[in-house]
């Protein structure tokens, strides 16, 4: 029904400094862009992990950052706190000693890079938070030339953030973007004339609103922008104290297909030459919930919304962040993973490009299933959430042509329902069915320690997944299950079960 990106899972890398503060806290530490330890061996293993994580470099801050290069000839200071200043902050600069630093950490790491332009340098305020006039291009011209002379990949260059719509700190008409994004397109197509291919322009970066994303579509015109990337924050503040409650509402959850109903439609009609990457999601906006964001319990959210948004093709799914704040993949102190990092790496190695739809026949709200072909090798891999919490699902595989999962719900010892829901794809096995009895299926069963959802640290199959003594990330062995068996999978838990022996057309 849809296809990803092979590098579907991108994670970023913010501007913030570490005097950003939310509801009375400062999780940002040296996390940024300017400040980050890149030789932090737990850093580089997590990231050479997924041998080619999408890195995307970007954040509120980054329509304030001056390129220290070219014609450039102002003071290279960081971000200062001021009054009156977007965000509460100075402009900032990026010294190209520092940007060479970042390229060999990406090259060392093998990442694929996005890296966010400011958007609004050379432009004034015209009225509160409007900004108008025409882009100063030279800036970024100049800092594209330095990287591309360095020999520098950079995958994608994106154009602004969060100045679509009504904007976040500031916005910029879409008539007027529009006729920015044309002339960056200029910019990259000459300087990397020589080079095939050429990297993708990826615009606007903000938050979906219809008649401003089909307007920026409308006046750049076709092939200008190569994606649409917008971010998405469901789950509302970080310091909601509802914050559990709605990761694990079914019916919140699905809410956000909303966005990416209207997102999908918007492009098959003004833009069908672009498609929709999430530029930055990190559930809970203001730095993500402290003791939520970095605890097992966020792993229904992003999980849900990694297969949610793959099955309404979005190629790209960038979390906010890598490191840094409550929601960062890694402690931004320690550079330990989170629960979060885990769930991403499991993702990475094991679903595919393919999404496979799943028809949802009287099935529970609270198991939420996606399934893809299998990563790498031939067969297909499930990924079942369980939001209940006290609801033990078992799931019986059977297959003719079809696989169906009849699924039995106990809540009690005395009341039991049952109910089938099925691939809506022809899903047939591979090989002969006399030796079905003999065949094995993967899974990898998420649950917290001691069964507290808020816990910090993950068992896969039992088993803490915590770093090696040498700082490794260790290894993801699943159990093996006679195929036929039923599927298990216990209240406010989480199971990948990859079936190496089914053959789906889609995955051909």
């Amino acid at each position: 029904m849809a296809h990803t990106d092979p590098n579907y899972i991108c994670a970023t890398i913010d501007w913030w400094p570490s005097n950003k503060c939310d509801y009375r806290q400062c999780p940002w530490g040296s996390s940024s862009a300017l400040n980050l330890d890149l030789s932090h061996p737990f850093l580089v293993k997590a990231v050479q992990a997924f041998n080619r994580m999408r890195i995307r470099v970007g954040g509120s801050l980054q329509d304030q950052v001056l390129y220290n290069v070219g014609r450039y000839t102002g003071p290279c200071h960081p971000f200062v706190k001021i009054k009156g200043g977007l965000f509460g902050f100075s402009k900032g600069c990026l010294p190209m000693n520092r940007w060479d630093k970042l390229n060999q950490f990406f090259n060392k790491t093998r990442s694929l890079v996005t890296f966010g332009l400011n958007a609004l340098h050379g432009r004034h305020q015209i009225k509160r938070g409007v900004w108008g006039g025409d882009w100063d291009s030279s800036n970024a011209h100049d800092f594209i030339k330095y990287t591309i002379s360095k020999g520098y990949q950079i995958d994608s260059w994106e154009f602004g953030n969060e100045l679509s719509g009504n904007g976040i700190g500031a916005m910029v008409y879409a008539e007027q973007y529009g006729s920015d994004v044309i002339e960056l397109r200029g910019i990259i197509d000459n300087l990397y004339r020589q080079f095939r291919p050429k990297p993708l322009l990826v615009a606007p970066g903000g938050f979906f609103d219809k008649q401003w994303f089909a307007k920026l579509l409308q006046i750049s015109g076709s092939e200008i922008v190569d994606v649409m990337t917008h971010h998405m924050y469901n789950l509302g503040p970080g310091v909601d104290r509802n914050l559990v409650k709605k990761i694990l509402d079914p019916h919140f959850l699905s809410r956000a297909s909303v966005t990416f109903t209207g997102l999908q439609q918007t492009i098959n009609t003004d833009g069908p030459w672009a498609s929709a990457w999430i530029g930055e999601s990190g559930g809970a906006y203001n730095s993500g919930g402290l003791h939520v964001s970095d605890t097992f319990v966020d792993s229904f959210w992003y999980l849900d919304q990694l297969g949610m948004a793959a099955k309404y093709h979005t190629k790209v799914y960038c979390r906010q962040t890598l490191i840094g704040g409550n929601y960062g993949l890694l402690n931004k102190t320690t550079f330990m993973p989170n629960p979060d990092y885990y769930s991403a790496l499991l993702w990475h190695r094991l679903m595919g490009t393919g999404v496979l739809a799943v028809g949802r026949i009287n099935i529970a709200p609270h198991l939420r299933t996606y399934a893809h072909c299998s990563k790498g090798k031939p067969g297909i891999t499930l990924l079942l959430i369980n939001l209940s919490n006290q609801t033990h699902f078992e799931l019986g595989v059977h297959s003719i042509l079809n696989m169906n999962l009849h699924t039995t719900q106990h809540k009690t010892l005395k009341k039991n329902t049952s109910f089938v829901h099925g691939l809506k794809t022809a899903v047939s096995w591979v090989g002969s069915k006399s030796t079905d009895e003999d065949l094995s299926r993967e899974e990898y069963h998420l649950t917290p320690r001691h069964g507290y959802i808020q816990s910090k640290t993950m068992l896969l199959n039992g088993v803490p997944l915590e770093l090696t003594e040498d700082g490794d990330i260790p290894s993801f062995r699943p159990t093996m299950v006679k195929v036929n068996s039923p599927i298990s999978i216990a209240p406010l838990s989480i199971k990948f079960v990859q079936f190496p022996n089914f053959d789906a057309p889609g995955c051909k």
